[in-house]
């Protein structure tokens, strides 16, 4: 089998502003792509509209770039009718979730074994400076002057409300940790969605500033790995453990509070309780980021079941084929 590189998958000269998240993550993409090892023939990116939405034009696959909003549809249409291809859909958080929405949570829902890419800057930076779906309560923005007056959609609990199997969150200026959140949802059979952070330094600079740099992700975010405990800060200070129905962040050593009692995570586990309460935590209520695969359950995929039924009735008919279905009736031959 042939080794790829990540310049294998490298292609054009990416038009993004200098310092844009996109550059981070294209970079990672080209690197996970190259690790997991699946060869351009067989892999698909598609997008929408959106700065994101440019990413196609710069790996070296099959790629389309297709209509606002209905990434998700075509990235369907592509893995039902061609199963071995791996998909990627690449969706910036107004391409994805607002007029995207629709598609979005129905992909999930319907479990289609693709990996869904949203790039969340909380901004619709191509049309210059919106307020998006994720953007927060209060912003200020071209569309928005006075602050919005409007919650914002949190990814991973659309996601999880679709009941979705497989959510993962990385921030874009973190290599290692987007590689492996990207591995992880390639393995993954069914709709797997990535959330990645990145920071928009046009039209909103700074909206990850607590978990962009190195140094913010060690006091700001924990990063979840199966098997091992939730522990987070400088020499691993603090924890996560199980207060009534939530959770509560402690320092080790202090108040009786031990490494026996911290909570280890299971991204496996059917039951999403735990997995939905770590997707949902942030620093303004006093909780870290966490990042890393959040949940990875397996579950019967929609194209594999399309398929299959296709198959299944193609059998029971007495035609398989547009000639064999005119020869099923009368035949008369005109001389």
């Amino acid at each position: 089998m042939e080794t790829l590189t990540a310049q294998d998958f490298k292609k054009g000269l990416p038009r993004w502003c200098p310092g844009c998240g996109d550059h981070f993550f294209l970079a990672s993409l080209h690197k996970a792509m190259a690790e997991i090892g699946i060869p351009q023939h067989m892999t698909a990116v598609i997008s929408g509209i959106g700065c994101s939405s440019r990413l196609p034009y710069y790996v070296n696959a099959y790629a389309m770039q297709t209509i606002h909003g209905r990434a998700a549809a075509i990235a369907t249409g592509v893995k039902v009718t061609n199963p071995e291809l791996t998909v990627w859909q690449i969706s910036g958080d107004g391409d994805g979730l607002a007029i995207g929405g629709n598609h979005f949570i129905h992909a999930i829902r319907r479990n289609v074994d693709i990996n869904i890419i949203l790039l969340n800057n909380r901004i619709y930076g191509l049309t210059k400076g919106q307020y998006s779906p994720t953007s927060p309560r209060g912003f200020v923005s071209k569309s928005s002057p006075y602050g919005t007056v409007e919650d914002p959609f949190r990814p991973a609990e659309l996601c999880f409300g679709a009941r979705g199997r497989f959510f993962a969150r990385a921030v874009a200026t973190d290599s290692t940790g987007t590689i492996e959140v990207l591995k992880a949802a390639q393995r993954h059979k069914g709709a797997s969605v990535c959330e990645i952070m990145q920071n928009c330094v046009i039209f909103n600079n700074g909206t990850h500033e607590s978990i962009y740099s190195k140094e913010g992700r060690r006091q700001n975010a924990i990063y979840v790995e199966d098997g091992k405990p939730l522990v987070f800060g400088e020499d691993d200070r603090y924890g996560l453990v199980q207060e009534g129905f939530g959770l509560k962040v402690v320092e080790i050593g202090k108040d009786g509070y031990t490494m026996d009692d911290i909570l280890i995570h299971d991204s496996h586990c059917e039951d999403k309780t735990l997995q939905l309460k770590l997707a949902m935590m942030d620093n303004e209520h006093g909780f870290p980021v966490a990042l890393g695969v959040i949940r990875d359950v397996q579950a019967p995929t929609y194209d594999e079941a399309v398929n299959r039924q296709i198959e299944e009735v193609s059998q029971q008919k007495a035609y398989h084929n547009f000639t064999e279905l005119l020869e099923t009736n009368d035949i008369w031959e005109v001389e």
